[in-house]
This record gives structure tokens, C-alpha cells and sequence, in this order.
């Protein structure tokens, strides 16, 4: 093929798009959401929390790569992802190709979109899924050409970008990661590239053949792979399932491969004939998943969720540096790592044995012999396959591959049985390269491993070495409920010289902006490393005391820290990066360059020293203009070369403009390049260029002035940046933090109080950030979102009740438009135990914003059917369209099915007909709620109470069924946290339907389990799962746990008492959760029951 056969252009594309709400304007601090198994902390991230049912026409610029055998389509505006990988030698889509964008509740931030490639970096799922990122593209002399596409994390302040190459003669797409750390601390993070794959009753996962175990998220359980023989997912597979084929499993499952030695995962449809592969080199990408939905209703809920027409998929998901979900990998300062995958479509193999970028190859016994079936993503032409047995050669066959079609041929060998680890198979080219080559696996299975332990309580932990590893992970996997600080407390109690524990916890307390803090933490783990020698094996230390003093503008003290740094050659780089800066910033140009020529020696990518470098280099163009060409060869989208090579070429300076989208995020984050380097008028001239008034961005400019001691030009700018609307203006770098701080030295500003108090809560410095805030509100007695932060933080931190509520109906008042604001005052009186009326008639007053977000509308229609209005409950579910957050399943549907039960009970014994239709109505799951049933969802009340009602009707076979299927499921009570756990209700239904069977010791048998399961249970304490995977929040006052239990305990007991019909035990159990909650609708259910017990 000639060079000009690969194509890459931008094109517009039409597609329909449903559309989202705009993102909330408040700030979100979710301390204790989990997400993904891990922290669902979005802050300073803006949440969509609202998808509209509503479709139009929308234009996206698209990025197209076709070659001969492939066509990809990118779509840099959402996230980066590839919408369409297509096979154009067999019109095959071997990507899920999803013909339509509709968002669902699923990502982090809120919208995500399935289909395609997702690229998740720098944790699952992709921050910025739904938000632009940057792109360029790139021709080469070889005829490969390629799309470079990346971005800064705002959230971390990492770069990630991709480069995906197609070339002229190869049926795969290549993608070279680059991921690099450009702050001054430790980062974590994971890459999961994440394809999407149609699936059918036809189709099955293609994991290597030395998968024989699994792992769920955190590697909390683990099954047999591919037949499952245990309980997973709270599903049974005892029979011995196939699990690698979509349509066995019915239920929402992920797992991941346990471990593997090969470098390829798959899908694959028989009745297509074709599929998709990845390859990469195990030992860089370990991670091999797959999750879906689940064949079943409920899975089928979430299609109608994500697509119009386009059906069901699974994600085949790809790890990097990364095996699990948490899984997190460091990056240390100015580091980079790059790996490379490869996607492709292939043919007719089936259940690959072995895979890589150019060949897949099968082979299984039959009954003529060996049955051989290779695909090549390249031309081979005269190759030759061998097979061997004991490393005897038994056959030897030419063959000729190319991307267009497969080769399936029988070996005609039939003395091999099987092919087990005697039996090889080599394909090698013309001159005897071996291309790929597999052996078979031998017939022992190894047991399955251990799943994962929770980390023990600090006070638990026998050595400080367990406590800082304790410490750092949590850390390093973001975990949402537990604090390393209790760790390195703790470990720092018991020896408060701790090498490891003081610099963990200078870390730690750096990251917080505690700058002071952190230094005496450093200066602590030094004493210790230098006891007896003054020359330790490491530099961090070091280096991390002159962070801490570059920090406070202890110029010469941090000089001499980085110096001590750059003896060892661990932190060598990073440090002669701070001296240049220092040196800089003393004018001593010479000095500054020579150390950053020694950082670049020795760290080639580091990009931020490159920056620097360029600045130094403005006056010798010849040399600039070289370097300019090496940073963008390294990385073509930094912002920084195409500021500096824009200073000499009108046309680099507008392609940097583009770059910068006019984003002030992108905009401060060269601004503080700059800053650091000791530029600060050329951080002056970069945000003075951003065309979008931004209330940071002039805090910037107005710190920088007060820098040069210009107050009045400060203050000047400080005016307006007050002045400007404080919607998204959410800081929360350590600059934007040393920016503010300044600013509210030398005024009173309070926007600037309300901006560092944001910075401050989501550092965890909560009582400094109550403070500002309580300040701002001094000051701005008419801003809403002061007195909402107020409230949440009155009741998280300082537990004050009636200052809470003070505040968040001053915010009400104040706002009377904003539903989360509404939505936050009925979650503290809820909390509080405020009556359902009272809350229902607070609702009542603005119904027509308690019905824009779904949340609101349920908790809503909850309270509607505990005060018995179950015919307005029905009305209003039934007009209305919900899109449930993924793991939040469950609520919609629980407010379906009381209202129908209610209207069928209170007809039962005048019109039982009436009755049974509400209650067939109760058993199904109208489209309109966005949820379906899952398999474990027996409707044991629902059953019991049609088999009442044909009982009424005198239909005694009709009842006698509806009992007995009211008896399925478990007895086994649990405690009720998601969307799959089975409700204690459903055990006193299963006891009852036996009772009215008959069957009095299997029913006496589900009371008694319900009141010691109470009782038990009742006595312990209780904490968050340690492997929760989902647990979404909505608003952000903190749980009582405790409290939540007990109130459960004391409800499941009663339930308990109910069955035996002890009413008295039973009322008194009721009564203590209903004085703790009074609006738990279960309880208010049961207590319904025991009133018209006592009234009988």
C-alpha cells in the first residue's frame, strides 16, 4: 500500500444527543460518597446531576483514522473517546457502536455515555468523560499517521495524553499512553482503557487460558473462571456456570482476571463470526475485566438507559499499571510513564489460546484432528506453522495471512488427544522469526486465591511499619471512609521520630496546604536519617523540607534542602528543577540554566524544567527554536512550548490559543508555571490574555501585583474579582491557595473568604474553613451558597443541629429556585427526625421544583405514601421520567410498588379484582421508572397479598400458588445498604405465606431468624463496608450510622415479634426506630399493620 492510503481528518458529525442539565452550581464535598471502590470525591469538579428524556440533532467535530482495513472515529469533546471502530473488510463494528449520545448517571461527575473506547485516567471512570480535551493531529514520513489527545487533571494536576496511530499496512490500532506527574508530590493513579462490545446469546468474553480465577472490585470475592461453581454477585452459579458468555450472567457483575503470563483479551460472536482483541504486554497491562449489566430485566433497564436501538454490551476492560478496581499505581514527581496497546478486530478464531498485534491463532482437538484457525492483522506471506509434542516436530505446514480473512485447517495428527503443556504450536515468517507461538496448559488447575482482608483498625496494627503501609494505602487508593491521619497518628504516638511516618505524614499535611506543619515533620525524619550518618541512601526527605520552605518563600533555607536533595540521584532531577527556579528567581540566569541542563540530562520528559529552559533560551533563537521542536516531539500538546514558540511565530501562537480552549483552568495552570519559575510578569501577561472574566484569575493578577508591592493595582483587581458571579469558581490548588491567602491578608474580600473556605473543606481544614465562611456571611448576608456551606458543616463538624438548620433555611429563603438547596433543608429535617407532615407540607409549598430532579421528587412521593396519599403517589410516578444513579438503584421502584400494595390492600376485602390489578401492577417495572427487577427480587409481599386477595375471590388454587411463590428466596436476614440486599421485610412475607400454608415450623423458623439477627446485631458496632464499590450520596450531611442501625435492628425485631403475633413486643420494637426515625417508611408500614392489629 502506498503512504497516502492512511487518511486522518476532522470532520462534523450529526448525532443525536439527549440532553443534560446544566451542573449544579454549589459545591459538592463528598467526604464519604464511594465511587468505583474508592472515594467519590468530585470537589473542584462542577456535578451534572440531571439527564433529560429530551433528544435533538447535536455537532460534534470528529477526528477520523481509516486505512485499507479500519475505520475509527474519535470524539475529542466527550473525554477523548473513540465512538466507532469499524472493520470495513467485513462491515464488522468491532467496538459497540452506540448511533445515539444519551448520558445516564453513572460517571463521577455525573453524565456517561456507553459505546465506543473510554480511556479512564487518572481514576474509574474518567473524571472528564462528558468535557473536552485537547487534540492535535500528526503526519509521518512513514505513512503512519496519528491523533494526539490529552489533558491536565483538575482535580490531581496530572497530564495524560494518548497518541493513536494507524498504519498504511496494518489491520490495528496502536495507542501510546503518556501519563505524567507535573506536580511536585507524589500522584496516584490507574488506566483502564474501556471498550465497549455488542453482546448477544451468541457472544462470550476470550480471557488466556491460564485464567482460571477472578476477582470482583478490590478483590473482596473471587470465583472459579469460566465456570463458576460458588455464589457471586449474589447469584448462584453452583450448577457450574459459563460465566465468560453474556447471556449466563443476569445479574449487574464484574471481575477481573486474577492473574495471566499473556498479553491479550477478547470477545467474541459466533453467529458474526468475528470480534474484537487487545494486546499489551502483560507485565505493563495486568489488568483483564469484564462487567455488564446482566442479561436479565434489570440490565435490560439500563440499555433503554444508555441507547435508543442499539441493545445490550459488555465493557471489556484494559488495565495499565494497574490488575483491580481500586487498583493504584505512583507516579513520582516529573515522572512519566508511556506504555502501548493495541485494538483490533479479528475473524473466525473463536476462543483464542494466544494473541498479539499481529496474529491470533486457536487451536482445539476434533474429531479429524487438530483444528488450526489463525487471523493476522499484517500480510504473511510463506510462514510456516510447526507443531511439536515433547519437542518432537509432528507437523510442519506453509501458509500465506493477510487482514481480510482468517485460516482455519485441520492438522491431521491423531495422536494428539489434547493439548495440553506437551503440545506447541510456532508460526515463523520466511526467515524463521518466530511471529507467536503457544503450549498448551497443563491439566492442573491451581486452587483459588485468597479475596482481600479489610485493613485492621490503627490501634490493632502491631508494628509502625504496618501503620505506614496502612496509611499510604488508603492514600494511595483513595479510600472513601477510612483516615490515613488515624494511621500516621497513631504510628507517630509510639515513635514520634519514625523515619517513614514523619515524611508520610509531611506529605500528608503539605497536600493540606500546611506548609509550617509539615516543615517540623521533615526536620523530624532528618534528625532520625541522620543520626549517625549525614549523607542518607535517599533525597526525598530532603526534598520534601524544601517544598515545605519554597512554599513559605524561605528562599535560601529551601536552596539549601534542595541542594542536600540533589546528592542522591533518586531526587536529583526534581531538585536541581526547584534550584533553577531559585536561581531564577535571583536573576542568576547562568546558574539557572546550568542546573536545568543537568535536570533534562537526567529526566528528558520533564516537561516543566523544558518550560523553564525555553524561557532561558529567548534570546538565542537559533538554539530556542530546537528545543521548541524537541518538547513538542516529547509532548505536542503542552501548553507551555506553544506559549513560548508563539512569542516567535504568529501561527504557533494561534494554535495556542486553541489549546487553551479560553479556559481559565488552563490558563492558571501555565500562570503558575510561570509563577513558580520566578516569572511573574509573564504570569501577569498570560492571564491577562484569558478572555473570559474569571474571579481566580484576577485573585491571580491581583497577588502577583501585590508581589511587586503595587497594592493599589491589587486592590483594584481584587474589586473585581469580587464583583464577578461565583458560579464554578471552585480552587483548589496549593497556589490557589497561597493566592488567597494573600488576598484576605490585605482585605476584607469576602467572595475571596468563601473561595479559600471552599480550598480549605475540601483539604479537611474544617473548623479554618467554618471560620471564612462564617466571615463571608458577615459580609454578604444575601448569599445562598455561604449559609448552605455553613449548615452542612455546622452539622458534619461541630454537630450543631439548630445552627445547621438556621442556615440551610436562610439559604432557602435566599433562593427559593435552587432544588438542591430544598433538597439539603428536607435531608437535615430528616436527619433531625422532623414529622412527615411537616416536611410534606414544607414539599407541598413548591411542588414544581420538587419534581426537576428525581432525587427531591422520591423522597417526595416516600413521605406522600407514608401519610397514605398512595393514589397522588401513582399519578405522579406515572407522568414522570426517572434516571436512577448507578448504585442507587431500588428507590423509584420501592415508591411503585407501596402505593399499588396500599390501594390493593384497602381494597382486598370489598373489591379483591381491584385489588389484584394493583397488585399485578406492582409485580412489573413500567419503562417510565428507568429500573428493572433482578433475579433475586421475589415480591414476597406482593405475592402474599394476591394470594389474600384470590383467597377474598374464593379462588383457592390462584391463592395457593401466589403463597408458594411468596416463599421464595433467602431467609437469612442482612443488614440493608444497596440496591441488591435483600429487605428483612421480605422474611416475615416468607413466614407468613408458610404459615397460610401450613407449613408452621418453616414460618416460625423466618421469625425467630428476624428477631436474633435484631437482637445480634444490635449489640455491635457498625462502620462502613471497608469494600463498598457504590454508594452514591446526594446531598452532604454525614449519616449516624449508629443511629441508622439501631434503627434497623429494632425494626427487624419487630417484623419478628409481628410473625409470632406477640403485638405488644412487636409495637415496642417499632416504636424505638420510628423515635429515631420517624419517617423510615418500612417502620411506618409495619406500624400501620400493628394499628389495625390492636384496632381489631
Amino acid at each position: 500500500m502506498k503512504v497516502a492510503d492512511v487518511k486522518l481528518w476532522e470532520e462534523t458529525v450529526i448525532i443525536p444527543t439527549y440532553e443534560v442539565e446544566e451542573p449544579n452550581i454549589n459545591p459538592l464535598f463528598f467526604e464519604r460518597r464511594i465511587y468505583q471502590g474508592s472515594s467519590g470525591k468530585v470537589y473542584p469538579l462542577p456535578v451534572t446531576e440531571g439527564v433529560k428524556s429530551s433528544k435533538r440533532d447535536q455537532a460534534y467535530q470528529a477526528i477520523f483514522l481509516e486505512n485499507e482495513y479500519v475505520k475509527i472515529m474519535f470524539l475529542p469533546e466527550l473525554g477523548g473517546r473513540i465512538q466507532r471502530a469499524y472493520d470495513k473488510t467485513n462491515n464488522y463494528d468491532f467496538v459497540y457502536y452506540n448511533e445515539v449520545i444519551k448520558p445516564a448517571l453513572v460517571g463521577l461527575a455525573g453524565p456517561w455515555i456507553s459505546g465506543g473506547i473510554e480511556f479512564n485516567w487518572p481514576q474509574h471512570h474518567r473524571p472528564t468523560t462528558f468535557m473536552p480535551v485537547n487534540y492535535t493531529l500528526k503526519t509521518f514520513e512513514d505513512g503512519r499517521k496519528t491523533l494526539f489527545m490529552g489533558e491536565v487533571d483538575q482535580m490531581y494536576g496530572t497530564k495524560g495524553m494518548a497518541a493513536f496511530t494507524l498504519y498504511p499496512d496494518r489491520a490495528y490500532l496502536e495507542i501510546k499512553g503518556q501519563l505524567y506527574n507535573r506536580t511536585e508530590i507524589p500522584q496516584t493513579f490507574l488506566w483502564w482503557a474501556n471498550p465497549a462490545v455488542a453482546v448477544n446469546d451468541h457472544t462470550y468474553s476470550v480471557f488466556p487460558p491460564d485464567v482460571h480465577a477472578v476477582f470482583d472490585h478490590g478483590k473482596r470475592d473471587v470465583s472459579a473462571f469460566p465456570i463458576a461453581t460458588g455464589t457471586y454477585y449474589k447469584y448462584d452459579y453452583s450448577a457450574g456456570v459459563d460465566i465468560s458468555k453474556y447471556k449466563n450472567i443476569k445479574v449487574p457483575t464484574s471481575y477481573m482476571a486474577a492473574a495471566s503470563n499473556y498479553d491479550f483479551i477478547g470477545h467474541y460472536d459466533e453467529a458474526k463470526q468475528a470480534g474484537l482483541l487487545h494486546v499489551a504486554d502483560h507485565h505493563l497491562s495486568p489488568g483483564k475485566k469484564q462487567w455488564t449489566w446482566g442479561s436479565g430485566e434489570f440490565g435490560q433497564a439500563w440499555d433503554r438507559q444508555l441507547t435508543d436501538k442499539n441493545g445490550p454490551y459488555i465493557e471489556l476492560m484494559t488495565g495499565v499499571f494497574t490488575d483491580n478496581q481500586p487498583d493504584f499505581s505512583w507516579l513520582a514527581p516529573f515522572e512519566e510513564k508511556a506504555f502501548t496497546q493495541y485494538f483490533m478486530p479479528y475473524k473466525a478464531v473463536g476462543r483464542v489460546k494466544n494473541a498479539n498485534k499481529n496474529v491470533a491463532l486457536n487451536i482445539e482437538p476434533s474429531e479429524q484432528g487438530l483444528a488450526l484457525t489463525l487471523y493476522a492483522s499484517i500480510r504473511i506471506e510463506q510462514g510456516s506453522i510447526t507443531l511439536y509434542q515433547n519437542q518432537q516436530q509432528l507437523y510442519q505446514l506453509t501458509i500465506d495471512l493477510a487482514p481480510a480473512e482468517s485460516l482455519s485447517t485441520i492438522l491431521p495428527i491423531e495422536t494428539v488427544a489434547k493439548v495440553d503443556d506437551t503440545v506447541e504450536i510456532v508460526l515463523t515468517n520466511q526467515t524463521g522469526q518466530v511471529l507467536l507461538s503457544y503450549r498448551g496448559q497443563p491439566e492442573a488447575v491451581p486452587p483459588l486465591p485468597e479475596a482481600a482482608e479489610p485493613l485492621p483498625e490503627p490501634s490493632s496494627l502491631k508494628s509502625t511499619e504496618e501503620l505506614f503501609l496502612a496509611a499510604t494505602h488508603i492514600e494511595q487508593y483513595h479510600h472513601a471512609t477510612l483516615e490515613a491521619e488515624h494511621y500516621y497518628v497513631e504510628g507517630l504516638r509510639r515513635d514520634t521520630q519514625d523515619i517513614r511516618l514523619n515524611n508520610g505524614y509531611g506529605l500528608y499535611l503539605y497536600r493540606q496546604g500546611k506548609f509550617k506543619q509539615s516543615e517540623q515533620h521533615f526536620r523530624r525524619a532528618i534528625a532520625r536519617q541522620t543520626w549517625r550518618s549525614p549523607n542518607p541512601l535517599s533525597g526525598e526527605v530532603y526534598f520534601n523540607l524544601g517544598l515545605s520552605l519554597f512554599r513559605q518563600d524561605r528562599d535560601a533555607e529551601s536552596y539549601a534542602a534542595f541542594y542536600k536533595a540533589s546528592w542522591n540521584d533518586d531526587y536529583k532531577s526534581k531538585a536541581l528543577y526547584y534550584l533553577a527556579c531559585l536561581a531564577y528567581r535571583k536573576q542568576d540566569l547562568a546558574e539557572a540554566e546550568g542546573f536545568i541542563e543537568q535536570a533534562l540530562y537526567l529526566n528528558k520528559h520533564h516537561m516543566k524544567a523544558r518550560g523553564l529552559q525555553l524561557r532561558l533560551l529567548r534570546s538565542r533563537q537559533t538554539e530556542l527554536v530546537v528545543k521548541l521542536q524537541a518538547g513538542v516531539d516529547i509532548d505536542p500538546l503542552d501548553l507551555t512550548v506553544w506559549y513560548e514558540w508563539g512569542k516567535l511565530d504568529s501561527d504557533k501562537y494561534a494554535i495556542w490559543l486553541t489549546h487553551m480552549q479560553a479556559d481559565p483552568i488552563k490558563f492558571r495552570v501555565l500562570a503558575r508555571d510561570y509563577m513558580e519559575y520566578g516569572c511573574f510578569d509573564e504570569a501577569m501577561t498570560i492571564l491577562t490574555t484569558c478572555p473570559v472574566a474569571d474571579p481566580l484569575n484576577l485573585y491571580y493578577q491581583a497577588y502577583l501585583f501585590l508581589l511587586l508591592g503595587q497594592k493599589q493595582k491589587a486592590d483594584q483587581l481584587i474589586e473585581k474579582a469580587e464583583a464577578c458571579k461565583p458560579s464554578y469558581c471552585f480552587p483548589n490548588t496549593l497556589i490557589d491557595l497561597r493566592v488567597l491567602e494573600a488576598v484576605i491578608a490585605k482585605s476584607a474580600a469576602p467572595r475571596a473568604h468563601y473561595y479559600l473556605a471552599n480550598l480549605y473543606y475540601d483539604k479537611k481544614r474544617h473548623q479554618e474553613a467554618i471560620r471564612l465562611w462564617e466571615r463571608c456571611a458577615e459580609q454578604l448576608p444575601d448569599f445562598p451558597t455561604v449559609f448552605r456551606n455553613l449548615s452542612f458543616s455546622y452539622y458534619n463538624v461541630r454537630a450543631d443541629e439548630t445552627g445547621a438548620l438556621a442556615a440551610i433555611e436562610k439559604a432557602v429563603a435566599l433562593d427559593r429556585n435552587d432544588a438542591r438547596l430544598l433538597l439539603e433543608l428536607d435531608s437535615l429535617k430528616k436527619r433531625l427526625g422532623h414529622s412527615v407532615q411537616s416536611r410534606l407540607n414544607q414539599l407541598d409549598q413548591q411542588r414544581e421544583l420538587v419534581a426537576t430532579r428525581d432525587d427531591l421528587l422520591i423522597e417526595y412521593l416516600s413521605l406522600q405514601n407514608i401519610a397514605g396519599y398512595h393514589q397522588a403517589v401513582y399519578a405522579a410516578i406515572e407522568k414522570h421520567q426517572f434516571h436512577p444513579w448507578e448504585g442507587g438503584e431500588g428507590k423509584v421502584t420501592t415508591q411503585f410498588v407501596y402505593c399499588l400494595t396500599m390501594l390493593a390492600i384497602d381494597q382486598i376485602a370489598t373489591d379483591p379484582a381491584q385489588a389484584i390489578a394493583c397488585l399485578k401492577l406492582a409485580l412489573t417495572r413500567p419503562e417510565n421508572l428507568g429500573e428493572g427487577k433482578l433475579p433475586s427480587h421475589f415480591d414476597n409481599r406482593t405475592h402474599y397479598y394476591l394470594a389474600n386477595a384470590y383467597q377474598q375471590l374464593g379462588d383457592d388454587h390462584q391463592a395457593m400458588a401466589h403463597y408458594r411463590l411468596a416463599t421464595y428466596g433467602s431467609t437469612d436476614p442482612e443488614p440493608v445498604i444497596y440496591y441488591n440486599d435483600q429487605s428483612a421485610e421480605n422474611i416475615l412475607y416468607i413466614g407468613l405465606a408458610h404459615q397460610a400454608l401450613g407449613e408452621v415450623d418453616r414460618a416460625q423458623a423466618c421469625f425467630h431468624k428476624l428477631i436474633t439477627f435484631g437482637t445480634e446485631q444490635l449489640a455491635k458496632d457498625v462502620t462502613y463496608d471497608y469494600f463498598a464499590v457504590s454508594l452514591p450520596a446526594n446531598v452532604l450531611y454525614h449519616d449516624d450510622l449508629t443511629k441508622l442501625h439501631q434503627c434497623y435492628c429494632h425494626y427487624v425485631r419487630a417484623l419478628g415479634f409481628y410473625g409470632l403475633q406477640d403485638y405488644q413486643q412487636a409495637n415496642e420494637n417499632n416504636q424505638r426506630a420510628l423515635a429515631i426515625n420517624p419517617a423510615d417508611q418500612s417502620a411506618c408500614y409495619l406500624q400501620k399493620l400493628l394499628t389495625k392489629q390492636f384496632s381489631i
